[in-house]
């Protein structure tokens, strides 16, 4: 998806970073109540100091529903974070994205047009009345829109095992909703859920849109119960098997918790694994004195490393790698968007158009009744 960011006034990027603390909190205060900060987990410390709330994606943009008397929300986070936001918000609200640049990797490997050719296609096979389609939280508005329409569900990192049940019920078949789920666009999170609820390698498979049947012939489309969709995360992605055992050769008897965004190879040699908010309940709970690995983004692991001085939090990757698309907000932007915001002027401002947007909500609200 093109998304254009205009260049920054010289004002903001000549600046030190002094300045636009001081230029921030300025324009922030004199907003009040009229503003609603949001900061993602993966954000910068430098913008987290501003968030008035922070959490994961579906968190905040609950969060910002639930603020009516907030007029601007300003969402520091990736694309797909601030149409959610607009979607679940009301019309008198505005959500507004720092730096039109974040994106989200992830969300950009699947879009409307392949997911449509890739049900087409599935049509001439299966019984599409069967197929329920979910889509991680990480995907644009207008493939929850896709999946409301169709009869599917949004899921989350934390809900995608109640999601997948509700869908396929797999202890119980008679209270199905379909044979067979099309999961996108993170196929490790849908491997891993499908583990969970106990399903084998042979029970999936993968849909690469870029060849013809997602490179699958009719017999594999026809038996396995999960496709998934040939996307990732590009941080977690990088989490291989050799980290984990590097670390606890390292580190004898540490605790390994990872997200379930990592291949299952690395899900299956950590501790434990699960969504953001548990990876932050796991840290908090752990006795002091732990050492812990955490598979997940760097800004993440380093704030929570500094939260628990009596506990070393520690990154399997030994590069260390942040999240590229996160990381574009900066302290200039954010700046930039609140005194124009100050002055009366809304940059970035971020809208669904209605047909999408009731339509995701149909999947959003589905996934919320389902958990």
């Amino acid at each position: 998806m093109l998304r254009i960011q205009t260049a920054l006034p010289e004002r903001y990027t000549n600046a030190t970073p002094d300045e636009l603390a001081e230029w921030t909190a300025r324009a922030k205060a004199a907003l009040g109540d009229r503003l609603l900060i949001l900061g993602h987990h993966y954000q910068r410390d430098e913008i987290m100091r501003f968030a008035d709330a922070r959490g994961d994606s579906l968190a905040l943009s609950r969060l910002a529903a639930d603020r009516h008397d907030s007029r601007f929300i300003v969402f520091c986070g990736v694309h797909f974070m601030a149409e959610a936001a607009d979607i679940l918000t009301s019309q008198d609200q505005q959500v507004i994205l720092p730096d039109l640049n974040a994106g989200c990797s992830m969300a950009d490997m699947a879009d409307l047009d392949a997911v449509e050719e890739a049900w087409d296609e599935l049509a001439a096979v299966v019984d599409i009345e069967r197929v329920i389609p979910v889509t991680y939280i990480n995907s644009a508005a207008s493939l929850k829109a896709f999946v409301g329409s169709h009869g599917g569900a949004v899921c989350t990192s934390s809900n995608a095992r109640a999601v997948l049940t509700w869908a396929l019920n797999p202890q119980n078949p008679s209270e199905r909703r379909g044979d067979k789920v099309l999961f996108f666009p993170d196929q490790h999170l849908g491997r891993n859920t499908g583990y969970q609820l106990g399903w084998t390698g042979d029970d999936m498979r993968v849909w690469d849109p870029r060849l013809p049947l997602g490179g699958l012939d009719d017999r594999e489309v026809k038996d396995a119960p999960l496709l998934l969709w040939r996307g990732h995360c590009s941080v977690h992605q990088r989490f291989q098997p050799s980290h984990v055992e590097s670390f606890r050769a390292e580190h004898p008897g540490a605790m390994v918790v990872v997200h379930p965004e990592c291949s299952h190879e690395v899900v299956a040699l950590a501790d434990s694994a699960g969504s953001t908010d548990f990876i932050i309940r796991t840290v908090d709970e752990a006795p002091p004195g732990t050492v812990i690995g955490v598979g997940t983004e760097i800004h993440l692991v380093k704030r929570l490393d500094d939260e628990h001085p009596d506990k070393s939090v520690l990154s399997l990757d030994p590069l260390v790698c942040p999240c590229s698309t996160m990381s574009r907000i900066d302290s200039a932007h954010l700046c930039w968007i609140l005194e124009g915001l100050a002055r009366g002027d809304v940059y970035n401002q971020i809208t669904v158009d209605p047909d999408t947007a009731k339509w995701a909500r149909v999947a959003l609200d589905r996934m919320l009744a389902i958990t």
